[in-house]
């Protein structure tokens, strides 16, 4: 499976009996990765069947406390069940110093190594990649530091057409050449790559925007991506709140999709105060019609 995302919780502020706190659980071509753990998370986890010692890499976008408030627990458990693989931590610089104060008050001692990687206010840059994937961390706007991650796939070897090896007897070292890309040169022929190999399949990628007001910026951070996850917490009914908090409404979530060129817009980290998010959605709807408000469970594929 390329890409599998589970919303773990797409509540916000504070947990209630239908919708927990932000979380969500990405499953990209088997990297494992979770994106911000608030309060209840482990528990979501099990709730929707997330085998949490399969995570790889943790993403979190900032400091306030359903972002990141069930790390402490999720991580005690991981090592309670014997865990030794490590897990890298992608966060905030200060989460460092207060998961370490937490851990020597307690006298937790983890039993597997946790690796820090300080994320850097400075623009979108990469902070991981592979030969599978590769994640970038950007700069948002909210009341204290706080970052969205862009999930990248990388660009594989390419195919060669079956039909043009026997055509032009290509050899194993002319195959390896056309697979990187390049034109097979030969004495008396010009190969050219896009003529002996396949089509390229599209890339996939997912961004994740956390807490953040409206800014012009944001739909160059996340441009053309299929799948955008931005928060939706208010509507223009309450415009004045999303304001004082630098938050979004739905509006303005769905005018970055709009301006981005996203394939899809998935709504969610809505206040407690809506009992449904049928007025979340129509407002949305109103600016870019492909979108979804998204409830815990939920399980969107590529």
């Amino acid at each position: 499976m390329p890409f599998k995302l589970t919303i773990i919780g797409s509540g916000s502020a504070v947990p209630i009996v239908s919708r927990g706190v932000t979380s969500q659980y990405i499953n990209f071509n088997e990297r494992h990765m979770l994106v911000d753990c608030g309060e209840g998370t482990q528990l979501q986890l099990r709730r929707f069947k997330v085998k949490f010692q399969r995570i790889q890499m943790i993403f979190i976008s900032h400091l306030h406390g359903d972002h990141y408030l069930g790390l402490v627990g999720l991580l005690s458990s991981m090592s309670l069940l014997g865990r030794t693989k490590k897990v890298n931590l992608f966060c905030p610089p200060e989460l460092e110093e207060l998961l370490k104060v937490q851990f020597e008050l307690a006298g937790i001692n983890l039993s597997f190594d946790l690796e820090f990687n300080h994320l850097n206010p400075n623009g979108k840059m990469v902070i991981f990649q592979d030969n599978v994937i590769q994640v970038s961390s950007f700069p948002v706007k909210h009341r204290i530091p706080t970052w969205g991650f862009h999930f990248q796939e990388k660009r594989k070897e390419k195919n060669i057409d079956p039909a043009k090896i026997a055509e032009h007897k290509l050899t194993i070292e002319e195959i390896q050449t056309a697979k990187k890309g390049e034109d097979v040169v030969r004495e008396a022929e010009y190969l050219r790559n896009e003529d002996i190999t396949l089509p390229d399949k599209p890339l996939l990628s997912y961004a994740y925007s956390s807490d953040t007001k409206y800014f012009k910026e944001m739909a160059k951070y996340v441009k053309g991506v299929d799948l955008l996850y931005h928060e939706a917490t208010f509507t223009e009914k309450q415009k004045d709140r999303a304001v004082k908090t630098k938050h979004s409404t739905a509006k303005e979530a769905a005018q970055v999709a709009k301006e981005a060129g996203v394939g899809k817009l998935l709504l969610g980290h809505f206040s407690a105060r809506f009992k449904s998010t049928d007025e979340v959605l129509n407002e949305a709807k109103t600016v870019f019609d492909n979108c979804v408000c998204v409830e815990d469970g939920d399980e969107f594929i590529l």
